[in-house]
């Protein structure tokens, strides 16, 4: 019985100004993966072998490497990437498209002060919110912010809120954001309010699209 290792990644580039190309890995069956692009039905791709513009590059395990428009870029499971639109790879984008996993969740790679990070869009969230954990890894030295009490599923606890210099997703990067670190361990970074309101958001089918406010 061939297994199906299920994962979600985006991959958006430039297709003209301010244009975007997704693309999921939703699986593998045996060395061929299965990619949808741009909300098309369901491609099996081979290693070297394109579809719609995106070269599968490698394939391992829980791992795969694709190339689009000379870009290439991991793809981990069940951790999706965004590159927005607009050309290039400097922070000048403004359009996020982020396509949902196998459990309906709305998963990203980005950055925060230029550090890597997953996210998980959660509209739920008043700020972004990240664990002690993962704020040390990035080197936020959060003791210097606010302390604010948090209610979590062990009770009361206290929490820090702060100021992120720079949030960035694919090329898309908007700056002075709220945040709290929690102590309790997440396994995600939460991308919350904080982030969402300097956007326009819509559901389109199976993906969120995020168009940035000016």
């Amino acid at each position: 019985m061939k297994s199906l290792v299920v994962a979600a990644q985006l991959l958006a580039a430039a297709f003209g100004a301010h244009a975007a190309s997704s693309v999921m890995l939703t699986g593998t069956i045996g060395s061929r993966a299965i990619l949808i692009v741009n909300g098309a039905a369901p491609k099996t791709v081979a290693v070297g072998e394109s579809f719609q513009g995106v070269k599968l590059v490698s394939l391992q395990a829980e791992q795969a490497v694709v190339e689009l428009e000379g870009k290439r870029v991991n793809l981990r499971m069940d951790t999706p990437v965004s590159i927005g639109g607009g050309g290039g790879s400097g922070a000048g984008g403004s359009r996020i498209v982020l396509p949902a996993d196998s459990r309906g969740h709305f998963m990203t790679q980005g950055a925060i002060n230029g550090r890597p990070v997953t996210f998980m869009l959660d509209t739920g969230a008043t700020s972004i919110a990240l664990s002690a954990d993962d704020a040390q890894r990035i080197g936020l030295d959060y003791s210097k912010g606010q302390r604010v009490q948090m209610n979590t599923a062990n009770g009361v606890s206290a929490g820090y809120k702060l100021r992120l210099q720079s949030v960035r997703v694919g090329d898309v990067e908007v700056y002075d954001i709220d945040a709290i670190v929690s102590p309790q361990p997440m396994p995600f970074v939460l991308l919350g309010n904080s982030f969402i309101n300097r956007f326009s958001m819509r559901r389109d089918a199976d993906q969120m699209v995020l168009e940035k406010r000016y």
